[in-house]
């Protein structure tokens, strides 16, 4: 009978405070912060994903993006390529490549490094 109080005794001795629990701390660190963040822009998604052969016979492979401004060229090795318009109705440009064309056109204009523009077909 002693050794089944041991357990009980035990069990006695914890804390019978109640637990108190707080819906809102207004200590909160981040809340000014987030209240004063600048709104964030979500970047454009994948409208279309087209391949095309060159007047050269090499095959370009993109991500045209949803803002009509901006698409990805992927290579055979390594990170696609970003190119953006700068402004509305004008090539894409960046990492050396020009792409004039957008994600409707079955032929685009492209541009590579140290290349002439080539006309590439869907």
């Amino acid at each position: 009978m002693a050794l089944a109080l041991v357990p009980l005794l035990a069990l006695a001795a914890c804390n019978s405070k109640p637990t108190v629990i707080q819906a809102q701390d207004d200590s909160d660190d981040m809340k000014t912060a987030v209240a004063n963040a600048a709104p964030v822009t979500l970047p454009p998604s994948i409208i279309a994903t087209k391949t095309f052969r060159c007047a050269d016979n090499s095959v370009v492979s993109m991500d045209f993006y949803g803002d009509n401004a901006s698409a990805a060229i992927h290579q055979k090795e390594g990170l696609p390529i970003a190119v953006k318009a700068p402004a509305a109705g004008q090539p894409m440009v960046g990492g050396g490549y020009t792409v004039d064309g957008k994600a409707t056109d079955s032929t685009v204009k492209i541009t590579e490094p140290g290349e002439a523009a080539q006309a590439c077909d869907e």
